[in-house]
């Protein structure tokens, strides 16, 4: 089936917080619609962790198709600028075997740069992202936005002193490109083609509802070798195969079922700890959602 409407090209989103039943949703669109499910999380994106990211099933796969799930490594970079090149790829080669593209997944700032556009800042080479991290640690939050004050004042103006991570990124690009955060996110957006039209569906189920799919889900991935699959990854990292800063390593649950791997906690404790986590995020992912899309 053509998405095509005269002039318009339709890119369905199917957003919403975690555990709350975007993938099935976005499976049966692609039934309905003739499309291609292309993922929009940030964690999924890695192979390594299939069960504990709750990426598709073999029998999701098999009802439709699915891409950008375990489409890098665990140890490879990934931001909103890489995904959203890789997303505008696989939407034009659906659009160009006449599918219906549907982006699926809880990462709203990947969402904003698809529809939005980014300013056309440079990716940050590894080298100065971890000088900049240590001078972090070195200095701390407060003394290195004093530091960003003179680099780019527009910037610190607009950080409070202890948001760390933004503090980091403007005194990283500055260092990267000699040229100011400010200065670069003035220039014009690589903004999606016009004639794409973005139609939403999020998918907000009530508190109690998502926090008990939360919790649920997790005892299922512990049934379905989680907890092997966190083994493996923590042994890769021990042995310096990834690096102790990977983004897959900051995978909701992974450091808590690392610690009692580690024989640091219970299970149990392992289990409630990172229920609790999975419940905040995907509170935190509903007011996002709520207030920016």
């Amino acid at each position: 089936m053509s998405n095509n409407r005269g002039d318009s090209t339709t890119i369905h989103i199917v957003a919403g917080p975690t555990a709350g039943g975007k993938s099935a949703f976005a499976i049966g669109l692609a039934q309905k619609l003739d499309g291609v499910v292309i993922n929009c999380d940030s964690m999924q994106i890695y192979d390594g962790l299939r069960i504990l990211t709750a990426q598709p099933s073999q029998e999701d796969l098999r009802e439709a198709p699915h891409v950008l799930y375990s489409a890098l490594q665990p140890g490879e970079p990934c931001s909103a600028g890489i995904w959203q090149t890789m997303a505008v790829r696989e939407i034009e080669n659906a659009l160009a075997e006449n599918k219906t593209p549907i982006i699926c997944g809880g990462t709203g700032l990947y969402i904003k740069a698809l529809m939005e556009g980014l300013s056309p800042i440079p990716e940050t080479p590894p080298e100065i992202r971890e000088r900049a991290n240590a001078r972090l640690k070195q200095i701390g939050s407060a003394a290195m936005h004093e530091e960003l004050k003179k680099r780019d004042p527009e910037s610190a103006a607009r950080f409070h002193p202890e948001h760390a991570a933004r503090t980091v990124r403007a005194w990283e690009v500055f260092e990267a490109t000699g040229e100011k955060l400010s200065d670069w996110q003035k220039e014009t957006k690589n903004a999606p083609p016009e004639n794409w039209n973005f139609q939403i569906h999020k998918i907000m189920p009530e508190r109690e509802e998502l926090y008990r799919r939360c919790d649920e889900r997790f005892l299922k991935m512990l049934d379905n070798g989680a907890l092997d699959e966190v083994r493996n990854i923590a042994a890769r990292i021990d042995r310096g195969e990834i690096p102790e800063t990977a983004l897959l390593a900051k995978a909701l649950g992974f450091a808590h079922l690392r610690d009692h791997l580690e024989a640091k906690i219970p299970l149990e404790t392992a289990i409630t700890l990172a229920r609790t986590q999975t419940r905040q995020y995907a509170k935190r992912q509903v007011t996002w959602f709520k207030n920016q899309l």
